[in-house]
């Protein structure tokens, strides 16, 4: 199998208060990354970022931004895409993606960071207009628990899906409060391991985020967007885009469509890349990565010693174990 390298990047979830700041203090290039975000947004991100509150830095108007500065901030301090030569591809999960683009040179930072706020406002206010929920469903298959989501759709007649194949028995499902909780007690009734109602009242990657897909069509007009210098992986069909206006469709089918994760991993890895590094905040992909694709070797770097550990050429390498 030949060794090629895709590089990775989080979604919502990852953040933490504290992230980013070492590296501010270590790297000219971060330091520059977060100050330009500062001043774009008119916001105080790495303030944000590294002291929170954490409240704030949950809301996913600031989410969204923190988490694409922080990861394009450790990229940054690796040397930036150019000194990734043997990088094949790239790819992101959800907010990621967008990630995943400025690293291929497809969109600047400005406008990747503008588009983004834009797109958190929007799902925030999509969510309010209708709210919901999301659930993770562990140890049943993706068949089965689109099942549950079906069968829980038709009783209840309320919204309710897959958002993301994130694991071969890691399915998170996204609705309507009424039909998620159908959905739940159904997958429980096919035999799940374990489900998990997560701590959002935003249901991403479902119908209910029609709204907030619809403006961020008409944001979109107003971006330019450039060939990419690398494959991008789209989270909607888990192959690679093949030019701008793909990437258009990409980035709003992608807010109402499931997050085809294991798709993306599996196709990068059947194309030769056996290893995978995870830039950003947490390893949460880094952990996903080694139980999609056993014999990849996986790596996250998210910080200063992550960082070092790369440009020395020592950047660890796990074998992930079950989360």
């Amino acid at each position: 199998m030949s060794d090629r390298l895709a590089v990775i990047f989080p979604g919502q979830g990852s953040q933490y208060v504290g992230m980013g700041l070492d590296l501010y203090e270590q790297y000219p290039e971060a330091r520059a990354l977060f100050d330009e975000a500062d001043e774009i947004l008119d916001l105080r991100l790495s303030r944000l970022c590294f002291e929170g509150p954490e409240h704030e830095l949950n809301d996913t108007v600031n989410t969204q931004v923190a988490i694409l500065t922080s990861s394009l901030a450790t990229l940054s301090a690796m040397g930036g895409m150019g000194h990734l030569d043997a990088a094949a591809f790239v790819a992101g999960h959800s907010l990621g993606e967008y990630t995943a683009l400025v690293a291929a040179g497809a969109i600047s930072f400005v406008d990747a960071l503008r588009l983004v706020r834009e797109r958190g406002r929007l799902m925030k206010e999509a969510g309010c207009q209708r709210p919901g929920g999301m659930a993770a469903v562990l140890g049943l298959s993706a068949e089965a628990v689109s099942t549950a989501c079906d069968q829980a759709r038709h009783e209840t007649g309320a919204i309710v899906q897959v958002a993301n194949y994130n694991l071969p028995e890691q399915i998170v499902i996204s609705g309507e409060h009424k039909g998620l909780e159908r959905a739940i007690e159904l997958a429980r009734e096919k035999g799940a391991r374990r489900v998990v109602p997560l701590a959002v009242s935003i249901a991403s990657h479902s119908e209910l985020m029609e709204p907030a897909a619809r403006g961020l069509s008409q944001a979109l007009e107003s971006v330019t967007f450039t060939e990419m210098n690398i494959p991008v992986v789209a989270n909607v069909t888990g192959k690679p885009l093949k030019d701008v206006p793909a990437i258009r469709e990409e980035l709003v089918r992608q807010i109402v469509s499931p997050v085809e994760w294991v798709a993306s991993v599996s196709f990068m890895f059947e194309q030769g890349a056996s290893t995978f590094v995870e830039v950003g905040p947490k390893d949460t992909l880094t952990k996903m990565t080694k139980r999609i694709a056993e014999q990849a070797r996986a790596t996250s770097v998210g910080d200063v010693a992550g960082v070092e550990g790369w440009r020395s050429g020592t950047a660890r390498q796990t074998n992930v174990g079950v989360a």
